[in-house]
């Protein structure tokens, strides 16, 4: 087992306004996947957003935003995601998808979501990887029972805002239990947000599962002050997994091959 996988979520549906370091255009999108692939994150997760700064599937912006990531990234996975907010009726989020021509490689779909099923098989035909973003223990119940689910190249745990570090720990494990007991090989990301983020995060590297963080899942760093941008936040998080190394005796994350 090697270092963890750290996504870096740089700016979810927040609007330009929540924080001035939130990347919105794609050159703001492409300097910060540099800065957080530096710190040590090893993937992307990114919502292009409109001329107001707002989430959008729109062809343009998604093509847009991915051609200037890939010339960052041109090797690690970007993802992107089709969260009902940015076009709320699915037969139009399906239509958004079959009309991107500059594809990204993986694309998160929440499966409490109208519609999330259709989106995922458009998103397959176009050979498009889905992470299945699971909220709650009943969307785990419902994915495990879908025709879709083994198509997920990840699973999304996602924990809510407000809970404890006892409550993340139960919460996780009743989730990843029903996971494993239908698909026991499948990638899981377990991630929180806000003040879920940061205990979520360190549970994660404790039972070895892939995470995340970025400006999306949280504004603070560990010690609760504000975080300058998202690499601030992927060199905590880098932290906590390269101490994580060091007590099962791990390799920590080699920062030159970055």
């Amino acid at each position: 087992m090697g270092p963890p996988l750290i996504q870096a979520c740089i700016n979810g549906a927040r609007p330009p306004a929540a924080h001035p370091a939130l990347p919105v255009t794609p050159v703001e999108i492409a300097a910060d996947i540099a800065a957080v692939l530096q710190a040590g994150a090893d993937g992307v997760h990114v919502h292009p957003k409109d001329v107001d700064g707002l989430d959008t599937l729109d062809p343009d912006a998604v093509d847009a935003v991915i051609t200037a990531a890939r010339f960052v990234l041109p090797s690690r996975p970007i993802g992107v995601t089709t969260g009902a907010w940015a076009l709320r009726d699915p037969a139009a989020r399906v239509a958004a998808v079959r009309r991107w021509s500059v594809l990204p490689d993986l694309a998160s779909v929440n499966w409490h979501e109208s519609g999330s099923e259709a989106v995922t098989a458009a998103l397959l035909e176009r050979g498009i990887g889905v992470e299945a973003g699971l909220w709650t223990v009943d969307d785990v119940r419902e994915w495990a029972v879908s025709p879709l689910r083994d198509e997920a190249v990840r699973v999304l745990l996602e924990l809510p805002e407000g809970i404890g570090d006892a409550q993340v720990v139960i919460l996780a494990q009743e989730m990843l239990d029903l996971v494993r007991e239908v698909a026991p090989s499948v990638p899981v990301l377990l991630h929180g947000e806000a003040h879920s983020a940061w205990p979520t995060l360190r549970h994660a590297l404790r039972l070895g599962l892939q995470t995340r963080v970025g400006l999306e899942d949280t504004l603070q760093l560990p010690d609760g002050s504000i975080a300058p941008d998202n690499a601030a936040l992927v060199r905590a998080a880098r932290a906590f997994a390269d101490q994580q190394a060091v007590d099962v005796g791990l390799p920590e994350q080699d920062d030159s091959a970055v």
